[in-house]
């Protein structure tokens, strides 16, 4: 199942994805989802064989007029990055590798780019373990955290560094 571009047609599924996850995400409608695609550096999907998105990740490039408090923390301490703003997989599609998938199609784009690094979170406050692990797994180190929200809940903001170029990763 080869990673594709995410287009107005997958918009139903994306929304019904979304809705799935959303105790870990801020929630999303289709005119918020629209605005997001049109601010999206990247915006791939994997497609489950019948033409249905099954898995997406949205990602903005700095300097985009994007209100989210966690972007925000990002771009008012890096000049140059690639924020994960969301990566979703249907309940009946995890554990299959998806997200790997996912992220090394969104690595091989910061690469060809010239991103040298990529930001995302994960929630520590209520704590969402899976995505640690898999965060962990690629890399990513904490560069700091964050209360956001009414709820106040808390994330860990990661960052991953690649090399010069994005031509792999950074060493120190």
């Amino acid at each position: 199942m080869p990673v594709r571009a995410a287009g107005p047609d997958d918009f139903d599924a994306i929304l019904r994805m979304n809705q799935e996850s959303v105790h870990f995400l801020s929630p999303m409608d289709r005119d918020r989802l629209t605005a997001l695609h049109q601010m999206a550096a990247y915006h791939g999907v994997i497609d489950a064989g019948d033409g249905r998105a099954c898995a997406f990740l949205l990602a903005m490039r700095e300097g985009c007029d994007y209100d989210s408090a966690n972007y925000q923390w990002f771009a008012a301490r890096y000049a140059r990055f690639l924020y994960i703003d969301r990566v979703v997989i249907a309940g009946d599609q995890q554990g299959r590798g998806l997200g790997r998938q996912l992220y090394a199609d969104l690595l091989s784009f910061a690469r060809a780019n010239g991103v040298e690094s990529v930001a995302c979170e994960f929630d520590t406050d209520p704590p969402n373990e899976p995505s640690r692990r898999f965060h962990m797994s690629h890399g990513f180190c904490e560069v700091g955290t964050h209360r956001v929200g009414a709820s106040h809940k808390q994330v860990a903001m990661q960052m991953l560094r690649l090399g010069p170029s994005g031509s792999g990763p950074a060493l120190t």
